[in-house]
Order: structure tokens, then sequence, then C-alpha cells
């Protein structure tokens, strides 16, 4: 089948909905399927173009048997209402048009966690008479209320009605994970409407084993030496609370302790204030190694001890699934879960690491600490994890009931 996806992150951006979108997308083309992308020039979280690629109104590429097509955004920096939003509308404005022009698919996705790219698929199946998937990885505009990103009640009004309004556009709707879904039903989505299919991880990718000497190597080169170490790989933004990091670092330092270490693997809208503070108070324990490309983030996982799952405190947060998870847990790594609700149970019921309160530094240090001084502890908790969650979200197995979902006929009628 031809399938049309649309997403404002992708390959070689390596954020969530970036990987999301990549690992099925390609695997569907590996199938013999016709899959097209339509995208923005690779920027994130800087709002300064990847090198190799330049914001023009249409670029094409075939990744891995997949159409790319990049089209012109205003660029934007993952902060600032203002700016933002204006990248978020150009988006929608130039996918739609372009959408317009290309080989008719059977189908349109458009995903989350970009509100108006949804809205370019609302407009394309309406234009071209297409059935039309939208895909929720994250709750808009309620996430960004979550952190005060737009604190002007009207406007989240406003959002709020196109969310709705949105929301019945679609087909069927594509969820990645329970809590997602409970809310959706709250907003008055018909159950029959939703489909679960979460996050997963590569697990050729993210394997364990690595070539000999790389962790020494990795370890050697951020002065990590034989101690304890705990990263955060990701995103390090509004919704992070990675000042808990900061704290926990603070109280180590007025111990005398130095036999731990925090890496936090990312860039972000709060990374070169947070690295600022970290370096003005004299925090050696906290390493900041900058963006990395995705392809080297399994190295890094291999190098550290435990990883590091957090969010700030918010109702909105108990109901996702970061896919950190999956990824830590694929390279047998003990996670600890600074997320509650879904997150949080997933982790506990495996048995594949550790619950904090998020933002409580306390608590991150005892689950740290105890980690440290339990070695067995980490490795049992990170053989579980690898059993009962890595191996249950392979994207091989994902992108197979996707397919099946959107072969079978269960997206509702034609606009």
């Amino acid at each position: 089948m031809r399938v049309l996806y649309l997403t404002h992150y992708f390959h070689p951006e390596g954020n969530a909905p970036a990987t999301r979108v990549y690992e099925l997308s390609r695997r569907w083309a590996a199938e013999g399927h016709e899959v097209t992308v339509v995208t923005c020039a690779p920027n994130v979280p800087n709002g300064v173009v990847y090198e190799g690629y330049a914001n023009r109104m249409w670029q094409r590429e075939c990744r891995e048997g997949v159409d790319v097509i990049r089209v012109w955004t205003y660029l934007a920096a993952n902060q600032g209402t203002v700016r933002r939003i204006l990248n978020y509308v150009s988006y929608m404005a130039t996918a739609t048009l372009v959408g317009l022009f290309l080989r008719r698919p059977d189908v349109v996705i458009a995903t989350s966690p970009q509100f108006f790219c949804g809205w370019a698929g609302v407009l394309l199946s309406r234009l071209r008479g297409l059935r039309f998937v939208l895909e929720i990885r994250d709750l808009w505009p309620e996430s960004i209320s979550a952190v005060d990103a737009i604190r002007n009640r009207a406007v989240v009004r406003f959002l709020e009605f196109l969310e709705l309004r949105l929301y019945a556009a679609a087909g069927r709707i594509v969820t990645v994970g329970d809590g997602y879904r409970e809310r959706l039903e709250a907003r008055g989505v018909d159950r029959a409407r939703i489909t679960v299919i979460p996050n997963g991880v590569d697990l050729e990718a993210f394997a364990p084993e690595r070539p000999a000497g790389e962790r020494e190597a990795l370890r050697r080169d951020f002065d990590l030496g034989d101690r304890f170490v705990c990263a955060y790989v990701g995103t390090i933004g509004m919704g992070s609370g990675l000042e808990v990091v900061l704290r926990a670092c603070r109280r180590l330092r007025d111990s005398g302790r130095d036999d731990i270490r925090f890496l936090l693997v990312g860039d972000g809208a709060l990374r070169e204030e947070l690295e600022a503070q970290a370096r003005a108070e004299g925090l050696q324990s906290v390493i900041f190694t900058g963006r990395q490309p995705k392809a080297r983030i399994p190295e890094f996982l291999a190098a550290v001890d435990a990883c590091l799952v957090h969010l700030t405190r918010s109702p909105l947060f108990t109901t996702v699934l970061p896919s950190k998870i999956f990824e830590a847990a694929a390279m047998r790594r003990a996670i600890v879960v600074g997320v509650e609700g879904f997150a949080a149970r997933m982790v506990s019921e495996a048995e594949a690491g550790l619950c904090m309160e998020p933002e409580n530094e306390g608590e991150l240090l005892r689950a740290v600490e105890r980690l440290a001084v339990d070695p067995d502890l980490a490795k049992q908790l990170g053989a579980s994890g690898y059993e009962k969650i890595a191996l249950r979200h392979s994207y091989d197995g994902l992108a197979a009931s996707y397919l099946e979902l959107l072969q079978g006929g269960r997206l509702g009628v034609e606009n």
C-alpha cells in the first residue's frame, strides 16, 4: 500500500518522535510498501539546520527505501512560544501544499506532538478524500500548559477547541499508551476509534554486546574513571525536570563524595542554563555531553551503570511511557524512573529498576547509591528489563501490528 506520513521530526534527528517514524516507516518500506515521509529540515533542538541539509521549500532523498520530502519551515529553537508556533504553523502550510501534489496515497498518517502537524493531516484528507490516521504521542495543548509554555487562558481554550475538532476529524486515532487512551476517552473520543501501539526499540541497534574497549574509551573521554555512572539520555527541556540532578550533585559535593557521576546526554532548551549553573557552582558530579548522534546512543548506554528517566511532577506525565525506558531495557541497564503513573508501574512490574518521586533529589540519590553499592542488583534489574520490557516492545513486532491496522480497513470512512 501507499502511506503518506506527516511528521515534524525525522532521522537524523534523534528525539522520540523522529525515532518512532523512522523505525516504523523503514520497516514498512522493507516489506515492499511505498512510504513517503513529509518532514522539515533537521534542526532539533536549536533551530539550526544540520550539516548537509538546507531549509528549502522542497528537498527529496531516499533513506532505507523511504521517500523523504523535506519542506521549508520558519526555524525556531525549542523555546519561546511565538516563534515555535510560527514554526508549527509554517510546517502545516508547506506540508499541506506539498501533499496536494504527491501521488495519491491509500492513507495519510499525521503524528503529534506537534498539534498543527495533525491539522495538516486533516486538511490533506479533506482536500483529497483520504483515509486519515491521527497519531497521538503527546496531549497538546495540555502538555505545553503543564510546563507553563503558554499562560494565556484564552489562547489555551482556543487550542483546546481545535484539539477536539482534530480528534473528531480522524477516522482512527493511534496512541502510544493506555494512559493516553484514557485521557482521550475523557475528552469524549469513542474508545472503539482508539488503538494503542506503543513506542519501542530497535533490538539490533540497541544491543548490549559492544566492541571491545568501547566502554573504556568513552569513560576515559568523559573522565568517568571507575565511578558509578547514572545517565539521562534525551531532551534537556522544560519538562525533563533535570534541576533535580543539580540538587543531588550539591548534596554529593557537600558530603565530599566523588564516587558517583551523572551523565546528561543530549541537548535542549535548558541545557546551556543548567550547564552554566553547574559550572558556576563547581558541581563536578554532573557532566553534560551536548547533542550526540542517534547512532552513538547505544555506545553511551553501554558505558554507564544505570539510566535515569525523569519528568517534572505533573498529572499529565502520569500517562506517558518515555521511549528512554525501552532503550535502557534493551541495553540491560537498571532504570531509575522519576515518572509517576504508567511509566513507574511498567518498570516496577517488570522489576527493571527503582522508582523515585519526581523532583525529589533525596530519593534520586538513595536509588543511585543503592545501585552503586549493590552491582548484582543493578545487573538483575537490567536483565529483567530486557526480558520483560525490551523483548516485548521490539519495533519489528510493533511495525507489523501497525501495518495490519492500516491494511485491515478499520480506519473509518473516507472524508
